[in-house]
């Protein structure tokens, strides 16, 4: 049973930062991709960025420069540094666990992540 837990979310100041964790535990294969992706309230869930277990990285233009993915493979564990956030970062950030080639794709329960003054 696969299951991702996230951590981190909160209240930020914007030009503030933040940083999620997601921990993936029953993990089958070595070769999978994790990402983060958001959904703001009357908006579809977006891509914010991905890294697959090469180390390979994918960012959605909106973060490119502010945000930064890395992985633990040891600990089958992502995160995602928040830097000079702007209000419009604002959303639920969810974990996503995908194994390419397969219909196996699994999602967190999200965390909120607010950028407010």
């Amino acid at each position: 049973q696969v299951q991702l837990a996230e951590s981190g979310g909160g209240l930020e100041q914007p030009g503030g930062s933040l940083r999620l964790s997601c921990a993936a535990s029953g993990i089958g294969f070595s070769i999978h991709v994790m990402g983060w992706y958001r959904q703001a309230p009357g908006k579809q869930r977006e891509l914010v960025a991905t890294i697959t277990t090469s180390g390979t990285t994918n960012y959605a233009a909106a973060v490119k420069g502010r945000f930064t993915i890395s992985g633990d493979n040891a600990k089958n564990t992502v995160y995602l540094q928040m830097n000079s956030l702007k209000p419009e970062d604002t959303a639920v950030y969810y974990c996503n666990l995908d194994y390419p080639g397969t219909s196996m794709n699994y999602w967190g329960q999200g965390t909120q992540v607010t950028v407010s003054s």
